[in-house]
C-alpha cells in the first residue's frame, strides 16, 4: 500500500492508498460512543471529498470500546453508500466481545458489500478482487480470516 494522509484525530487516521485506490481507515485506541461518532462523521466528509467504492476499515488496533451498535451506525452506513462506497473490508479488533451484534447491522445495509476478517492482509487481498459495481443486487457479510 502506498498511503496519502488525508485526515488524523486521536482516534483514527484516514488514507488514500494510491495504488489500489480505496480509502484506508487506521481506527486507534479507545473508542466511545461518541468517539465512533465523530470519526465516522469524519470519515463520511473524507469520503465525500475523496470518493471511493472501497474501504479497507481497519479497528484491529482499538483498545477498547464502549459503543452500542444503533439507529445511527445504520444512518451512518447508508450515507456511505449515498457516497458511493459498495465495498468494506473490515478487520475486527483483536478483542471484540460483540461481533454478532456488529454482523446484524451490517447485514442491512444495501447496496454495500461488507465483509469482516481478523487480519489485514487478508481483508486487502479480497478487496483488490472486488470489482466496481453500480449496484450489488444485495449485501454480503461474513467472517473470514
Amino acid at each position: 500500500m502506498q498511503l496519502r494522509l488525508i485526515a488524523t484525530t486521536p482516534g483514527i487516521s484516514i488514507y488514500y492508498d494510491e495504488i489500489n485506490r480505496w480509502l484506508y481507515t487506521d481506527w486507534q485506541g479507545v473508542h466511545t460512543q461518541e468517539s465512533s461518532q465523530a470519526a465516522g462523521l469524519l470519515l463520511l466528509e473524507v469520503l465525500r471529498q475523496q470518493p471511493s467504492s472501497k474501504i479497507l476499515n481497519d479497528t484491529s488496533t482499538i483498545v477498547s470500546t464502549s459503543v452500542d451498535l444503533s439507529t445511527w451506525d445504520q444512518w451512518w452506513l447508508r450515507e456511505l453508500v449515498g457516497a458511493g462506497l459498495r465495498y468494506i473490508a473490515w478487520v475486527y479488533p483483536r478483542l471484540f466481545p460483540d461481533r454478532d451484534a456488529t454482523e446484524r447491522i451490517l447485514i442491512h445495509v444495501k447496496p454495500m458489500v461488507v465483509t469482516t476478517f481478523d487480519d489485514v492482509a487478508t481483508a486487502c487481498l479480497w478487496l483488490q478482487k472486488q470489482g466496481v459495481a453500480a449496484h450489488p443486487s444485495s449485501p454480503t457479510v461474513a467472517l473470514l480470516g
